[in-house]
């Protein structure tokens, strides 16, 4: 539900703006949402004691230089109590931008480390497949194969051994 209500606001955002208007507008709304990792930034901004007007000013003030559009709607966002939604707009807002470049940003998830050469033969092969600018970064865990998910696109590809052996049982049970 947050979700759907950060797109509108996205998209209200969006509409009627040029992209350096926007990506200015996304620029500052990240350095808003980087202090959302603090967990006492949290806690006044979810505190009923603390005003809805302190709220606002205080996240105001955690921005130098901006203009009067983004005044006006992180203060309508705190008369409508929703200034927890920063984070989400922030990060919806970053999804658009890149969709109107048509650049997108995936992750490669695997057990081990892959050669970087590697990572770039599978963001030039799927650059081309999809005729988008595309930058992937490699996440290494606990993964058992190789998965490429690019968020923006909504693209997930996976090779999983598990999945794999699982699919030659199967197979071979139904042959005999």
């Amino acid at each position: 539900m947050r979700d759907l209500v950060a797109k509108r606001y996205v998209k209200a955002l969006i509409d009627g703006r040029d992209l350096k208007a926007i990506t200015e507008i996304s620029e500052k709304l990240n350095e808003i949402s980087s202090a959302f990792n603090s967990d006492k930034f949290k806690s006044i901004i979810t505190s009923p004691e603390v005003s809805e007007n302190d709220k606002t000013t205080l996240v105001i003030s955690l921005v130098t230089g901006a203009n009067s559009a983004l005044n006006n709607f992180i203060k309508l966002l705190g008369e409508k109590r929703r200034l927890d939604l920063l984070p989400l707009i922030a990060n919806d807002l970053k999804i658009q931008i890149a969709k109107m470049n048509n650049s997108y940003i995936g992750v490669v998830y695997t057990n081990e480390e892959l050669p970087s050469n590697y990572i770039s033969s599978i963001e030039e092969q799927f650059s081309k497949k999809f005729n988008v600018k595309l930058s992937l970064s490699q996440k290494v865990g606990g993964y058992d194969g190789i998965k490429v998910d690019i968020d923006g696109l909504g693209v997930e590809i996976s090779f999983s051994k598990d999945r794999l052996k699982s699919q030659l049982i199967d197979h071979i049970l139904k042959a005999v």
